[in-house]
């Protein structure tokens, strides 16, 4: 049969993003997915600007007009920023009804493997079923199903254990979101785990609903290895008997693990990856879901471009070349580099140092801070950006930064030059 012009692999936001978008130039689309149906399980928070900026700001539950963060028992900021939380069921059944509407097709599978040939792909499923299609797209997550990698892969890891739940009351501001709690005074003097949590550092998030409702999330902002599941559990235990929270019931439960940093895959190659597949998650932060669904169209339109014969049409290796580097371009990568740096210093940073650098962090103009945390930083601005951060850090932090900095710096630099010659 003729080949689809695009087969998507992967339900979530990025790959039902790119779909929509390829199938309302009027080309053929294909999701192939093992459960198009199911809600996507975690709760995505995001800047409400990041949204607005892309016309979903009807896909936001519920805003807060400002958020807050904990440095210690002593020291808070507020930040003067509103924060959502994603209507993730809206956000999908809007996403499905439009791809709907514009033909795409959907496959209940699992691709087993991918055979490529001069000018279009067969994309092998579970279920025996053989799917040709000019152009494959990997929206697969951290499975990193399809997409090639050459380099050895050893992230960083995000551990985090989050509850929607109903409780007795709660110490919280409905207004305010808590961004990050870096308080430790819930863990007893002298007990093994304060120990370890002054060594490898976990923080509580909270999004309040009301008096009674909350989602709470306790969170390791980057490790290697990562955290254990159950470390992240009793320390949140500890937490919430310390601030009087009595659990009534639970409504979700959720438990992230997202591999942070580390290499890119192979570029350019054969499929095209998005979203995590693709190494786009924030390397300093875990952000994912903003920047994936700013960069949907600009991969769907680099795919329709490609595609359309009135520019001579290419295809196979040459085309996804093309899209390839629409998503990584030279300032894309750079800025990535600039963020692996920004988490090998965190990984390297102690509770004590943790709570320094993030006071020194959130001190800076919001035009830094902001646009760190939502990946619209690019060189010269990064250096511009560490430079006020390094201004505004304490004495023993400037010093913790050049001693612990130095050689991820040199990794970085080395990295860059590495890059300039591509």
């Amino acid at each position: 049969s003729r080949p689809v012009d695009l087969a998507v692999v992967g339900g979530g936001p990025a790959g039902l993003a790119v779909a929509q978008r390829v199938a309302e130039a009027g080309l053929s689309v294909v999701s192939i997915d093992p459960s198009p149906g199911l809600v996507w399980p975690n709760n995505y928070g995001v800047w409400v600007d990041e949204f607005e900026a892309m016309g979903l700001s009807d896909c936001l539950d519920t805003v807060w007009p400002s958020a807050s963060v904990f440095i210690d028992d002593h020291t808070s900021k507020s930040l003067h920023r509103p924060y959502a939380r994603v209507a993730r069921r809206k956000l999908k059944s809007t996403m499905m009804d439009r791809c709907i509407a514009h033909g795409v097709r959907f496959h209940q599978a699992k691709v087993a493997k991918v055979v490529h040939n001069e000018a279009s792909s067969l994309l092998i499923c579970d279920d025996g079923v053989a799917v040709p299609a000019t152009v494959v797209l990997d929206a697969t997550g951290f499975s990193r199903c399809l997409v090639q990698y050459d380099k050895p892969y050893n992230p960083g890891y995000q551990v985090a254990y989050g509850i929607l739940a109903e409780v007795d009351e709660h110490p919280f501001d409905i207004d305010k979101m808590l961004f990050m709690d870096w308080r430790d005074s819930h863990l007893p003097e002298g007990s093994a785990i304060k120990e370890r949590n002054s060594r490898v550092p976990t923080f509580l998030y909270a999004m309040p609903f009301s008096p009674t409702r909350i989602f709470l999330e306790e969170t390791s902002l980057v490790a290697r290895p990562g955290l254990s599941m159950d470390d992240i559990q009793e320390r949140m235990a500890a937490r919430l008997r310390h601030l009087g929270i009595r659990i009534r019931s639970v409504e979700e439960d959720e438990r992230c693990v997202i591999p942070m940093g580390g290499p890119l895959p192979v570029l350019p190659q054969r499929v095209v990856g998005i979203g995590g597949t693709a190494g786009m998650v924030h390397p300093s932060t875990g952000y994912m879901v903003a920047r994936t669904l700013a960069t949907a169209p600009i991969v769907a339109d680099s795919i329709v471009r490609f595609l359309d014969t009135g520019n001579g049409g290419i295809a196979g290796d040459a085309l996804a070349a093309e899209v390839w580097k629409e998503l990584w371009p030279t300032d894309r990568r750079r800025q990535r580099e600039f963020f692996c740096f920004g988490m090998d210093v965190l990984l390297k940073l102690d509770l004590q140092g943790t709570r320094r650098f993030f006071n020194a962090f959130f001190d800076l103009e919001p035009h830094y801070w902001h646009g760190f945390l939502s990946s619209r930083l690019f060189l010269p601005e990064l250096l511009m950006f560490g430079l006020s951060l390094f201004a505004h850090a304490s004495n023993t932090s400037k010093l913790e930064i050049m001693a612990k900095g130095t050689v991820p710096l040199a990794k970085m630099v080395g990295n860059l030059i590495q890059d300039k010659d591509r």
